[in-house]
């Protein structure tokens, strides 16, 4: 199963207005073997992730569709007409459904407050345009760290119900097992007493 998992290409959604730059970062994702799906613009973004813009309600129906999208991760161009990458990573950040996929922002613009402001609601780099294809090789430790996440909190979910169900039954073992330590018990004293009582010879 791994196996499989591992040749599966990640999936990356690239959401940029600019018609040049959206064919750069295509280019650099699949030369680092990336599968790409690029978009040019924030709403379309959450389309194909199955939110739509205006009513954040249609996350729970749309979940399943982001089954099988599978987006790995999604980098966004900050500066876009109508929705900003700043409001599509907030819009991401407060689903539920998708809060966990990491995102990366882009920016020809090098401004701290901005940088900061993005990585203070949840953005996993940020990097400055025009990207290069060094910059991609950041990008998988944040898919394999937001699986691992995934794995880890699924894995805690197991272990809850499996304790639930464990405590359900463990306060009749506990019982019998404290009965029959205080008969062997009695038994011992029992073994004991008759040779406290015997008489001594001198």
């Amino acid at each position: 199963m791994a196996a499989v998992a591992s040749e599966t290409p990640f999936h990356v959604l690239a959401v940029d207005d600019s018609l040049p730059d959206r064919k750069l970062i295509e280019r650099l994702l699949k030369t680092s073997s990336f599968q790409v799906t690029t978009v040019d613009s924030g709403s379309k973004a959450l389309q194909f992730l199955g939110i739509h813009d205006d009513d954040a309600s249609t996350v729970s129906v749309h979940a399943h569709q982001l089954q099988d999208v599978a987006v790995n991760l999604i980098i966004t161009d900050y500066c876009m007409p109508g929705m900003t990458g700043y409001d599509l990573l907030k819009k991401i950040k407060e689903s539920s459904s998708l809060r966990d996929i990491p995102v990366v922002i882009m920016s020809s613009e090098n401004i701290p407050s901005r940088i900061n402001r993005c990585l203070e609601e949840g953005a996993d780099e940020f990097f400055l345009k025009p990207v290069r294809l060094s910059d991609m090789s950041k990008l998988k430790p944040h898919i394999l760290k937001s699986r691992c996440r995934e794995h880890y909190e699924q894995e805690q979910q197991h272990q809850q119900s499996d304790s639930n169900s464990n405590d359900c039954s463990s306060p009749t073992n506990k019982s019998s097992s404290s009965d029959s330590s205080r008969k062997r018990k009695a038994e011992d004293n029992e073994e004991i007493l008759p040779q406290k009582n015997r008489p001594r010879h001198s």
